[in-house]
Order: structure tokens, then C-alpha cells, then sequence
């Protein structure tokens, strides 16, 4: 059994390394129409930049996955801001892409909880569906929006969880196959358990991303050693490893909130039954200090009994 690790957007041990540096629409509207596109254009270069620095670096210290940040390109889907940064930024995006599928890196989106499918205000689903358009074009962009994902959550109950995950499957039907192709839903740590979210997957054929630390927030009835298998089985249409988010609380009254670094007597549990079970697997880790939480697990992980580093993200159960 192989699990390959990743980290999300930014790599905090290089120097002034956001890729996620913002414009705010309020100082977008202050300024000039030459200085709008010139700042735009600034931005976007910087935050392309330091995405293409942060891969370079996963691959010196053989990370193979990597979670890019939505936030490459500022206001790409406010609806008063034109911005044609798919052409400004063509090469840029096509040499990313070619540095990913040549060092066989694993990259992704996860667009923020606004995202959403379950709403019953119409306006909310456009919007989602504009936002999952502009991730596709930037992995489109890139030339590997086939083999890359676009994660988000199910969304709100809304005071009715049933009513909720029917508007979710009329609300999905907006958004275009080839893009739906390509997105994976989420288990929450508030509303949907991890087997509503799999009923959800399966009806619509989803993958799951399985996000441990959510799950002991929102137990749910199932077992872990019935529901991995389950989870496992929604990626068997794609060409993709099923994929894991992992974390550990902040504290026991902060409990849903991320900690600085992965507590391995907190997520041991998952790695003893997913170790039971042999499938591969890939892991994003969600803790803040993002590319020094993997490096530091990586060390604690090699040292239990049956699990050997075998690259600098890559362990062998």
C-alpha cells in the first residue's frame, strides 16, 4: 500500500511565497481604467509566479500533491470586472501544466463554502456554476483538466436536510458535464455526515474526498471499516487514487478548527484501518503551517512499525 502526501496553496518555507495575493473589488473600483487591468495583470502574474515556485519546490522535496489556490486569479468571476486572463495568461498556464504532467504531480482546486448546489435562491447556483467554470478554464488552461479535480462540500440543510439534497440534484443539473466530470464532493464537519455525503455521490457519481477530522466532528452511524471501501468505490469510474483530507483539532472546545500540525495519535485510527484495508490512497493535509505539518509527519509516520518513507511525500505500508 502507497499513500502520497500534499499540502495546500502555500509553501511557508519559501520566503514571500502567497499564491493567493488579493484585489479587493472596493480598491479595483478606485482606481483608473488602465490601472485596473495593469493591477489585475500585477496581481495575477505574482500570485501565478509564486504557484510555479511552490511546485518547483514540491518536486525538490518530492511532494507529489498540491492544492492551488482559488484565489490565483483576483475577481475572475465578479460580474463587473473584465478580465480576459485566460489569453493574457496563456503561456504562463500552459508551462504550469506541462511542469505538472512531466514531474506526474497530483493538483486540485477547493472553491470556498459559498459553493454550493443546495440553495434555493437561484442566483447562489448561477454563481456556483461561474465558479466551477473558472477553475475548469484555469486547469483547461493548463491542459490537465482530465486528470485534476474541483472538490467542494454538498452545502447548507437550511433548516430541511431532505428538501436541501433534492434541491442539490435539480440545482446540479445546471452545471455542465464536462465539469462535473471533474468535481468531488466532501463530507462536512456540521451538516452532512460522511454517509449522507456518500448516497449523495453515488446517486449523482461522484467521487468522495473523505475528510477525516471532519468526520469525528459529524459522526455518523456507519463504521470507519464499512465506509472507506464504500468511499474507495466512488473513484473506480476515474483514473484517480481516492483521496483523503486529514487534520487535527486546534483544541477540545475548538475542535473543528485546524491545528498547526498533524497530532498522529489523532488520525493513527484512520491510518490503522486504511492499512487494513491496502487500497493506495493520496492525502492532503489541512494544517496552518501547511508544507512544515507534512514534512513533520512524514518523520512521525517513518518511525511506527510497518511504514516506511519511501521520497520525501511518499510513505509504504
Amino acid at each position: 500500500m502507497r499513500i502520497r502526501f500534499g499540502y495546500v496553496s502555500h509553501a511557508l518555507s519559501l520566503y514571500n511565497c502567497s499564491p493567493a495575493k488579493t484585489l479587493t473589488f472596493t480598491r479595483y473600483k478606485s482606481m483608473e481604467k488602465d490601472e485596473r487591468l495593469e493591477k489585475l495583470i500585477h496581481v495575477t502574474s505574482q500570485n501565478i509566479e509564486n504557484t510555479f515556485r511552490a511546485l518547483h519546490y514540491n518536486v525538490g522535496q518530492q511532494i507529489p500533491l498540491y492544492r492551488m489556490s482559488s484565489s490565483m486569479v483576483p475577481l475572475a468571476t465578479h460580474p463587473d470586472v473584465e478580465f480576459d486572463y485566460l489569453n493574457i495568461f496563456r503561456k504562463q498556464f500552459k508551462e504550469i501544466g506541462n511542469f505538472i504532467k512531466s514531474h506526474e504531480l497530483r493538483v486540485s482546486f477547493h472553491p470556498n463554502q459559498f459553493t454550493l448546489f443546495t440553495s434555493d435562491k437561484p442566483h447562489i447556483t448561477d454563481n456556483a456554476v461561474i465558479d466551477m467554470a473558472y477553475h475548469y478554464h484555469v486547469l483547461e488552461a493548463m491542459g490537465i483538466s482530465d486528470e485534476s479535480v474541483i472538490n467542494i462540500h454538498v452545502g447548507g440543510a437550511y433548516g430541511n436536510k431532505e428538501l436541501a439534497i433534492k434541491r442539490f440534484y435539480e440545482n446540479i443539473k445546471k452545471l455542465p458535464p464536462h465539469i462535473k466530470k471533474q468535481m468531488t464532493l466532501e463530507n462536512d464537519d456540521k451538516t452532512y455526515t460522511t454517509s449522507e455525503t456518500l448516497m449523495v455521490c453515488k446517486n449523482e457519481g461522484i467521487p468522495l474526498v473523505f475528510d477525516y477530522h471532519h468526520h469525528m466532528a459529524n459522526l455518523c452511524e456507519e463504521p470507519l471499516e464499512e465506509l472507506l471501501p464504500l468511499i474507495y468505490s466512488t473513484w473506480s469510474k476515474t483514473n484517480l487514487i481516492p483521496k483523503i483530507h486529514i487534520s487535527s483539532p486546534k483544541s477540545e472546545k475548538e475542535f473543528r478548527a485546524h491545528s498547526d500540525f498533524i497530532d498522529l495519535d489523532f488520525v493513527k485510527p484512520f491510518f490503522d484501518v486504511a492499512k487494513s484495508i491496502g487500497n493506495d490512497i493520496d492525502i492532503m493535509i489541512e494544517s496552518k503551517k501547511k508544507d512544515l505539518a507534512l514534512l513533520r509527519l512524514m518523520e512521525d509516520l517513518s518511525k511506527l512499525r510497518g511504514y516506511k518513507r519511501i521520497s520525501g511525500g511518499i510513505i509504504e505500508v
